[in-house]
């Protein structure tokens, strides 16, 4: 008997000893930049092969109406990274080289937080929070950076430099040092993905994190000679299906060093198509615009997760999320603390693990330009209140690379649209429900008491302010 206590109180012993020291998961973020809904076969791509992406969806979940929280870089970014919307941390637009202001350094990351989980963190990539010494990555919680530190097109070879921009040349970095002024940038895609396979490899006896924040597809394309002329949809396919590869050898890499079962992997991307660039940009595929509005197509983008250990094979996810959530789910993953100050976004945990079926939120709020409020989905409602956006009338075309000139159209009386029975937003339905139209400007009043909104004239009460201004 007394053997068999023994026995039992060792068993337990091991037991609660090993639940103690279960491995946090590794994370890696891959981010592409201006991809829209329609460029994956799994989202109904048929011209651009990615069989790894498609392979990544299948493995795990997929959502079908994820958003990027703002239609712009700088924006969306800090929305991943923070796990707020970016009207709260006073972060608007894209961020230009030698911007006086970035993301603020009292603001609490990802990387912050998985680093005091003790995990190695890494970004290479695109950054795109501010320039300056005092808002580079490592300033923010990384351990390494690899990377350009704003859009790749903001450089002398811009088709409208002189004209409308004087972009000074870009550089590649390591950490804080400029390494070389890129005059071609055929080989990043690459050598960014080179640098995280080395990281995965030098920290896969801990936990890391790997943020891959791709510069493309955003314009100028570039793709390596051996994948270009190989996809239906011309260079703009190639870049997608090197990006495509790209993530086959990371997967390759996780698998050949045996941490696929605990290694959460999700891709998605910054905002919708630039379609002002014709055959150089991407596709919404059914929605609306793209990039630089809100309407579905500047927001509505992949989004796929993979987590072998919490999340079953061959999820789709019908109810809507966005970038402020990436942060709360990754932080319940890893089991680690959010943020002391307040944040909007929401754990997906529950989707993701099947126990439950409905979006954490009931609103999900849009902004752009500086602290403009332009729409409200309330469940499967879309209001879209008085603003003006930019358009192109139809006159996409393919002009490889050169921007066409946006119109400006303007919503004068609230518009309302429902993206279960019109996804593509085609039927203005406000007359029809006018108490609806009501509830959800109430709902969009609520917000702006908030958030702000400088189209109204309300400045929030709950804006923190943006990084330090620069003397």
């Amino acid at each position: 008997m007394k053997q068999f206590l023994h026995l039992l109180i060792l068993v337990l012993f091991c037991f609660c000893n090993t639940q103690d020291k279960v491995t946090p998961p590794n994370i890696i973020f891959i981010l592409t930049d201006d991809q829209g809904f329609g460029d994956l076969g799994v989202y109904g791509a048929t011209d651009i092969k990615t069989p790894n992406l498609d392979r990544l969806a299948g493995e795990g979940a997929r959502f079908t109406s994820y958003y990027a929280t703002q239609p712009v870089c700088s924006a969306s970014r800090a929305s991943i990274l923070t796990g707020c919307y970016p009207d709260r941390i006073g972060i608007h637009n894209a961020y230009s080289p030698g911007s006086k202001v970035g993301l603020n350094p009292e603001e609490t990351t990802l990387a912050e937080l998985l680093k005091e989980k003790g995990y190695a963190t890494g970004i290479f990539g695109k950054w795109h929070l501010g320039d300056a010494p005092e808002f580079q990555p490592r300033k923010h919680g990384f351990d390494e950076y690899y990377g350009i530190l704003y859009s790749n097109d903001m450089w002398p070879k811009h088709p409208q430099q002189g004209a409308v921009f004087n972009f000074p040349d870009i550089k590649l970095y390591e950490n804080e040092t400029p390494l070389r002024v890129l005059e071609d940038q055929t080989f990043l895609t690459g050598a960014l993905t080179d640098r995280a396979i080395d990281f995965i490899k030098k920290n896969k006896e801990n936990p890391f994190f790997v943020y891959l924040p791709h510069p493309q597809p955003h314009v100028p394309l570039f793709a390596i000679d051996s994948l270009k002329n190989t996809q239906k949809r011309g260079l703009y396919g190639d870049v997608i299906h090197e990006i495509d590869a790209s993530v086959g050898r990371i997967l390759s890499t996780l698998e050949q060093e045996d941490l696929v079962e605990n290694t959460i992997v999700i891709f998605t991307s910054d905002n919708g198509p630039w379609l002002s660039y014709g055959g150089h940009s991407g596709s919404p595929g059914i929605f609306r615009e793209g990039k630089g509005t809100n309407w579905e197509g500047g927001h509505r983008v992949p989004g796929i997760i993979r987590f072998p250990n919490k999340i079953a094979a061959n999820m789709v996810i019908e109810a809507p999320a966005m970038g402020i959530d990436w942060l709360p789910t990754l932080a319940e993953f890893a089991n680690t603390n959010l943020p002391t100050k307040k944040i909007d976004g929401a754990s997906l945990v529950p989707l993701l693990t099947g126990l439950n079926q409905s979006s954490p939120h009931e609103n999900f709020f849009f902004y752009y330009r500086t602290n403009e409020l332009h729409a409200v989905r309330h469940k499967e409602w879309k209001l879209y209140v008085p603003h003006t956006y930019r358009t192109l009338n139809g006159r996409e075309g393919t002009n490889d690379g050169f921007p066409i000139p946006y119109e400006i159209n303007e919503i004068k009386i609230a518009a309302l649209f429902n993206l279960t029975t019109d996804p593509s937003e085609q039927n203005d339905v406000a007359e029809q429900h006018p108490l609806l139209v009501e509830k959800i400007t109430k709902i969009a009043d609520s917000v702006r008491l908030v958030l702000g909104d400088r189209l109204t004239g309300i400045k929030g009460n709950e804006v923190r302010p943006v990084g330090r201004i620069l003397e």
